[in-house]
């Protein structure tokens, strides 16, 4: 009797994350890695520092992530690979973080001149 052949799922699946499970990416990659570059892309906001700040962070954030999956789960550390998939997650949420905050802070400083237009946009009032 043949193996099955992998699905297309399982296929795309195995490129995000090499664990035995999904539940393990999602926990430290997604919950862990993505909330806390959530929380420093607003902080980096709220300090009021350029948007490019927050690649760099991210890619710290990056290496702290596959630290985690090495240390606790048996993880690779030294994989370029799922180091570059961990730093990109960081980088959107961090992203999305840095927009939401922004956003909030250019619709309540300015006011008088802006207001919200969703929420990771803003615009210019109609005079």
């Amino acid at each position: 009797m043949e193996p099955a052949a992998p699905s297309a799922l399982n296929t795309f699946l195995h490129f995000f994350y090499e664990e035995g499970s999904s539940s393990i990416f999602l926990l430290v990659t997604i919950i862990f890695g993505g909330g806390a570059a959530w929380l420093s892309g607003r902080a980096i906001a709220q300090t009021w520092r350029p948007a490019w700040q927050v690649f760099v962070y991210s890619l710290v954030l990056g290496l702290a992530v596959r630290f985690i999956h090495f240390s606790l789960f048996g993880g690779t550390l030294l994989s370029a690979h799922y180091y570059l998939i961990d730093s990109a997650v960081c980088m959107g949420f961090g992203i999305l973080g840095f927009r939401a905050a922004r956003v909030s802070q250019m619709v309540t400083h300015y006011r008088w001149i802006n207001q919200g237009d969703g929420p990771l946009r803003w615009r210019r009032r109609s005079p």
